[in-house]
Order: C-alpha cells, then structure tokens, then sequence
C-alpha cells in the first residue's frame, strides 16, 4: 500500500495541475481510485475505465468557507 504522499506525487506526475492540499483532503482509497484512472488513460488499448462498484457515478464537494 502507498502512503497517501507517494499517491499524491504520482497523481501530479500525471496531472500536476492538481493541487497537493486539495488532493490531501481525500482518502488514499479515493487517491488510488483516481491514480488507476489516470493511469488507464496511458494504455492505448484501454477504451474504457469501469468506475468500481462502491464508487458513486455522481459525488461533490462542498467549497471550503
């Protein structure tokens, strides 16, 4: 298992517009989801990302006050 920090560097080597304290507000389960995406993007084989079972299709944050 990666720490929540090596998740987070290899999310930003794949989309470094991310910022390190918004993606540090999410679970590591919720960053490994999100790497796995970004990194079936880089097989050009892969059509199609199947979103796992126990992840809701449509989720949201409330903006910080």
């Amino acid at each position: 298992m990666h720490s929540k920090s090596n998740l987070i560097d290899a999310i930003r080597t794949h989309n470094p517009t991310a910022p390190v304290d918004w993606l540090s507000s999410f679970s590591g389960d919720a960053l490994r989801t999100y790497l796995d995406h970004l990194l079936s993007r880089l097989d050009p084989k892969n059509t199609a990302w199947v979103r796992p079972g126990d992840t809701p299709a449509l989720t949201f944050r409330a903006a910080a006050a």
